[in-house]
Parts: C-alpha cells; structure tokens; sequence
C-alpha cells in the first residue's frame, strides 16, 4: 500500500520575530509567522500580487538555536510538512494548519559566514543559500534521525 507523501517547501519572508516557548516537559517549540507572495494576472488582465501567510514551527534543539538567529524580515526556505489540528473555543470547533519544518535555508540578503552557536552540524559551514538542517522529533519508537536535505535552489525539479 502506497504511504503518501507529506512535504511542503515555501520560500518567503518572516512576518515577525519568532516566538520561544515550553511545552510542559520542558521541549523547545520555535513559532514563526512566514509571508509568501504570489504574482498573477487578473480576468482584466492587470498584474495583482497575492500575499498567503503560514504558520511554521520547529521542535527542540534547533528551535532554541534558530530562536537566537531568526528575525523579522529574514528571507528563508523552509522544507516540512503539514500537520492540522482543531480545537474548541466558545464552542465552535477551529482549525490550525502548521508546517511542521525539518530544514531551513537563509535566502535573500540574509549572509552568515560563520554558524552562530548552536547551529554547526557535522563541521558544515553555513552559507547564503545553505541548509541550516534540523533534528527530527523522536518517532513511535523513539528513534532520532536527520531529515533528507532540499537541494539547492537551482537543482529544484520545476
């Protein structure tokens, strides 16, 4: 049986500085509110822009060290997948659609020569354009593992 795929990649900007918090037992969860514009033609043919929001957020270790770096107006790629949960409040049911983020890359203007702490993996530099990889949330079976990385922008299939 076919088990689906689960993968989103946006490129924008950062609508806000991010936000730290705890859950209870005391694991980093990095929120951040993330622009992507679109540019279309409308039916009287006049060139309109379209900005969609999405909320994005990162798990543990690399939640605090991305917290250190992250600002508003950073250009960024980020590579997860959706995730929708619902909640009930004066009794109406809401949703909530996150990107479950796995892998960031600064685009834009954005340089980093040197990592700042808390961001160098396995001795790799950080670069304009270069992946800042994440750590996987434990799994069922409580298994860490590193998420497959985005090719460089200029490799992208389309």
């Amino acid at each position: 049986m076919n088990e689906g795929m689960n993968k989103v990649i946006l490129m924008g900007n950062l609508g806000s500085d991010p936000e730290l918090r705890y859950t209870g037992n005391g694991t980093p969860v990095l929120q951040l509110r993330m622009a992507t514009n679109e540019s279309f033609v409308d039916k009287n043919k006049e060139q309109k822009e379209r900005t969609e929001w999405h909320n994005i957020v990162f798990w543990g270790p690399r939640a605090e060290a991305l917290a250190k770096v992250l600002t508003k107006g950073d250009g960024v790629l980020i590579e997860g997948g959706l995730r929708t949960s619902s909640y009930e409040k004066d009794g109406i049911r809401r949703y909530r659609t996150e990107v479950i983020a796995r892998e960031l890359r600064f685009t834009g203007r954005r340089s980093m020569a040197q990592p700042p702490p808390g961001l160098e993996d396995d001795g790799e530099a950080t670069q304009p354009g270069a992946a800042v990889p994440t750590t996987a949330r434990p799994g069922k079976n409580g298994a860490r593992g590193r998420p497959p990385e985005v090719p460089p922008l200029d490799e992208l299939p389309y």
